[in-house]
């Protein structure tokens, strides 16, 4: 369950520390302050798992789980990097162990939260579930791809780093992916489940 780190293990220093820091610190041992990255993480790590198919409670358990894989390889961590992106990285590839686990099932539920503001709750909720089942149809790439740069607002550097390719092919992925996105969208659209 998240949000299960107590919070008197971090230090009183450790909310001014940057993520780097605290990472570094972890890896050279002082493992309570990774509470710390947890309560700053949580929530974006959350959605991430959210908006690409996990349940609440899946997604819940991937949070766990990722934090858990942090700590076991936090010697792995190379100080001086961005503490996001690695963990997006073995969020990654935490996720695709669940999924192999699952044979390929994924279950959408209503967590998916739109990035925009729609002028009232109907237009909102109405909005939200069909952006949720045009990001559904794309194929698992796409829409990964997607929520890590749009959901996430990682640089494509960064995706780049955690998918293993190069930046100018992530800026292709990204731009097929949203066609792709607003093509699903339109059909949705065109076919009346507006």
């Amino acid at each position: 369950m998240v949000g299960t780190i107590p919070l008197a293990m971090v230090g009183p220093d450790a909310a001014a520390m940057d993520d780097d820091a605290l990472m570094s610190a972890v890896r050279a041992g002082q493992v309570n302050l990774l509470a710390e990255l947890f309560e700053r993480h949580q929530r974006p790590l959350l959605n991430y798992f959210l908006r690409l198919g996990a349940t609440r409670t899946a997604g819940e358990d991937l949070v766990q789980d990722v934090f858990v894989r942090i700590l076991k390889y936090r010697a792995t961590y190379r100080p001086g990097s961005r503490f996001a992106t690695w963990m997006y990285y073995i969020a990654r590839n935490a996720r695709l162990d669940h999924l192999h686990k699952r044979r390929g099932e994924v279950d959408w539920d209503e967590a998916y939260t739109p990035s925009f503001e729609p002028a009232d709750a109907a237009e909102a909720a109405q909005e939200q579930r069909l952006l949720a089942l045009a990001l559904a149809r794309l194929p698992e790439e796409k829409r990964e791809i997607l929520v890590l740069s749009r959901f996430q607002e990682l640089r494509h550097e960064e995706i780049g780093a955690i998918l293993g390719c190069e930046t100018g092919t992530v800026k292709v992925r990204v731009h097929r992916a949203l066609r792709e996105l607003r093509d699903a969208y339109q059909e949705l659209v065109q076919r009346g489940e507006a």
